[in-house]
């Protein structure tokens, strides 16, 4: 007994050890207190004290340690109390996402007798405040993304992890990633991380719509690394991203004429000698970050090909070299030698020696750079610049120009060269008389005094390279330390143009094929799922296109037999003679018409809601009258069935009495209908046998009014279409006139109402000539 007591006390501490253990394993968090509001809040109360409440904390303009982390829970409470399901929960059960339990719902899938928990695959990783470090320390934001991000990268390229709270893959990646991060953070590459739960614009804008997934930015532009995730892959994948032909392999042959290049090129030269037989990556992302001011080349020591030029400049073998060349091609001009070659060091010697000893201008970054505006008066620059040509005659004065420079370089003296075919608008406000400069180049000491342009100067002298000239300009300079108010002339400077700048053609290739690589390469690596949409797409385009073509080919031929047998048979017109108007405009596509009956039923379909270009021909009978009139209707437009855009019905007037009238009132030109249909007289007008071509879409119709063409003992033929002001007969108008005094009771003839029709032919030709007058309506009748 007392061996069972012990044994459940133990199992009864045991459990209250657990049920503690699991207690505290769940952090506490109520996102009523959060975000300030109370339980009975509405939905607006909580959107408008999240807004203000995110803009508080956000970590972009919030600076304190503890901003992430709160605007993360100013975040997830937001999420649970505007759904109204999770705050549902919450309010019953007191649990949220985070902390519910293993028996809750939102984790649990029940599947009959099978029950499986997904929260039993709980990784640390799942929370953000559990996540590791070196991920937070380069969380990317939108607006970090655009401002920082982007720029930066056209000095130097990023590499940038898109991953999520519940990214099981990720975790697998986290150590090759560690171990990237670490080497090429060292080397200058830009690193960043987004978490898609937190940041999904900026996952959205760069394109990444799984996790996890590695990303490269270069110039501005996303590229994907779409291999298995292995620090040689990554390694590879940012040298990738650089430009090709960033650095020079350089031999013996090859080395006197890339340095004789600094005229033509405007740069100094940057020769790194090194036992590797590969360019270091090292020296090739400062070769990208420093690409406009400097040439890169590299000397493999292991080559046989390099052995003169090591001897030439004397390089030590046991220790990476380089060299910096400028004006002088025999000497360098600086020297750094190092075992082990630190970014920091190499961006300190580069940045030591951007510019030759005498630049020439020719963009205006350049200019900004060597003759910045003036800030305070301590910093003061002044710029001694040559404005000269490059006609062969005046070559001894710029080399003397450049011999004066070299021995007479001081920190707030910087020497520079324009030439005038390239830069006549610049130096226009300078020198007033062109012709004189072009024959006796002139040099100038300048300031600039702001950003707009404005610049005081002074003109030195005429310049030949004479040693009266050089003394001329040191005595000028040394005066220009002494009193800087020696420069009495002012001027408005345009802005240099790029002399180096490629045509727009040039750029427009460069553009389109870089656009057309990332499309294709969109296209070799996009998983299925991605690329549903875009083969849904073209698939679809294929089908119609090729359905289209195989009927049109089909109907065409049966068209044709059947135009043949015709011919072949000699078939004339279903009413037996050549129908007057001479031959149909097309050949029916079928051997009987369809005429179907407007009803409150078909009216909407048949006429309101017929789509653009498409027309209803409409013929108005009577019960009487039906047979006779439909017969006739029939062979007349028979020859028009063949057009895809007609339809044709008939209404029953003596079930919708009210709708002819109905529509003209309706229409803009009542007035001048109702006087042709009347024909001055008060009687109500029989519209039997009239025919209305109706335009469902834009709102108007055609009308055709019947006439009497057959003989009889009273009366002659008479011609009339009904919709124009032709002649009739006098026999024939009192003809008429007499059959609309008539009642509705009483009969006509089968001969007469027969050849109510008789001209609707021609009418059918003119509608679809499209000459006929159209009478527009604001809105179509209702059917009875």
């Amino acid at each position: 007994c007392g061996s069972n007591m012990s044994w459940s006390l133990g199992v009864l501490v045991l459990l209250s050890v657990l049920l503690m253990a699991d207690t505290n394993a769940v952090p506490e968090m109520d996102p009523y207190k959060i975000l300030g509001v109370t339980t009975d809040a509405s939905q607006a109360e909580i959107k408008k004290v999240y807004k203000r409440l995110a803009k508080e904390w956000h970590p972009d303009k919030n600076k304190h340690p503890g901003a992430e982390e709160m605007f993360i829970k100013i975040t997830k409470s937001y999420e649970i109390l505007s759904n109204e399901d999770k705050r549902s929960n919450y309010d019953r059960y007191g649990q949220t996402e985070d902390t519910q339990p293993y028996g809750g719902s939102h984790y649990s899938h029940r599947h009959d007798t099978f029950y499986f928990e997904e929260s039993f695959f709980n990784f640390p990783y799942g929370s953000r405040s559990q996540r590791d470090f070196a991920d937070s320390k380069y969380i990317l934001h939108f607006n970090q993304y655009v401002n920082e991000v982007v720029p930066n990268s056209y000095k130097r390229p990023y590499l940038i992890k898109i991953t999520s709270d519940w990214c099981f893959s990720c975790i697998h990646i986290e150590p090759v990633w560690k171990e990237v991060v670490q080497e090429m953070e060292s080397l200058g590459v830009g690193i960043g991380v987004v978490d898609v739960g937190y940041e999904r614009r900026l996952a959205n804008h760069l394109g990444a719509h799984r996790t996890p997934s590695i990303l490269g930015i270069i110039n501005g532009k996303v590229t994907f690394f779409h291999y298995a995730v292995a620090k040689v892959h990554l390694r590879q994948f940012v040298e990738g991203l650089l430009p090709l032909r960033l650095v020079e392999q350089i031999t013996d042959k090859n080395y006197q004429q890339l340095l004789n290049s600094w005229h033509e090129l405007n740069k100094p030269h940057v020769f790194l000698f090194d036992q590797a037989p590969a360019v270091p990556l090292l020296y090739k992302l400062a070769a990208f970050a420093y690409r406009d001011y400097l040439q890169f080349g590299y000397v493999d020591q292991g080559l046989s090909e390099t052995t003169d030029l090591q001897k030439k400049f004397n390089i030590n073998s046991y220790a990476p070299t380089m060299l910096v060349f400028k004006e002088n091609a025999e000497k360098p001009a600086d020297i750094i030698q190092a075992k082990g070659m630190k970014k920091q060091i190499i961006d300190e010697f580069m940045s030591n020696n951007k510019f030759l000893l005498v630049p020439r201008l020719v963009n205006q970054k350049l200019f900004d750079e060597l003759c910045p505006v003036k800030q305070f008066h301590r910093r003061r620059k002044y710029c001694v610049l040559l404005l000269t040509g490059d006609e062969e005659p005046l070559s001894f004065g710029n080399q003397e120009f450049l011999s004066f420079a070299s021995t007479n370089a001081k920190e707030v003296v910087r020497f520079a060269y324009v030439y005038s075919e390239h830069s006549v608008c610049f130096i226009a406000p300078i020198l007033k008389d062109l012709k004189d400069f072009a024959l006796f180049p002139q040099v100038v000491i300048l300031e600039r005094r702001n950003a707009a342009g404005k610049a005081l100067f002074k003109p030195v002298t005429t310049w030949n390279g004479s040693e009266e000239d050089k003394q001329r300009l040191q005595d000028e300079l040394e005066r220009l330390q002494k009193d800087p108010s020696i420069l009495t002339h002012d001027a408005m400077l345009p802005e240099l143009n790029n002399e180096f700048a490629s045509m727009f053609i040039i750029r427009w290739i460069y553009a389109f094929s870089d656009y057309l690589s990332e499309v294709i390469d969109d296209i070799l690596h996009n998983n299925w799922r991605e690329m549903m949409p875009l083969l849904s797409l073209i698939f679809s385009a294929l089908f119609i296109l090729f359905g289209t073509v195989v009927i049109q080919a089909f109907s065409d031929s049966s068209e044709d037999n059947q135009t043949k047998a015709k011919a072949k048979d000699g078939t004339k017109a279903e009413n037996g003679s050549p129908r007057a108007g001479g031959a149909p405009s097309r050949a029916p596509r079928k051997n009987f018409v369809e005429v179907t009956e407007l009803t409150d039923i078909t009216y909407m379909s048949n006429l309101v809601k017929l789509r653009p270009g498409q027309m209803n021909v409409v013929l108005l009978l009577t019960d009487t009258s039906k047979n006779v009139l439909l017969s006739k209707f029939a062979k007349e437009v028979y020859s028009f069935t063949g057009s895809l855009t007609l339809h044709f019905s008939f209404l029953n007037i003596d079930k919708h009495s009210q709708w002819m009238d109905s529509l003209l009132d309706s229409s803009q030109d009542a007035m001048q209908i109702a006087a042709d249909v009347s024909d001055g007289g008060n009687h109500k007008v029989d519209y039997t046998g009239y025919v209305l071509a109706l335009n469902g879409h834009k709102k108007y119709f055609c009308l055709f009014k019947p006439v009497y063409t057959g003989e009889d003992l009273d009366s002659q033929t008479s011609e009339d279409e009904g919709t124009t002001s032709g002649g009739r007969s006098k026999s024939g108008a009192r003809e008429e006139h007499a059959a609309r005094k008539s009642s509705r009771s009483r009969s006509i003839s089968t001969l007469q109402i027969h050849h109510k029709l008789d001209r609707l032919g021609l009418w059918m030709e003119r509608l679809m000539e499209g000459t006929l007058p159209r009478y527009y309506i604001s809105a179509w009748p209702e059917v009875d």
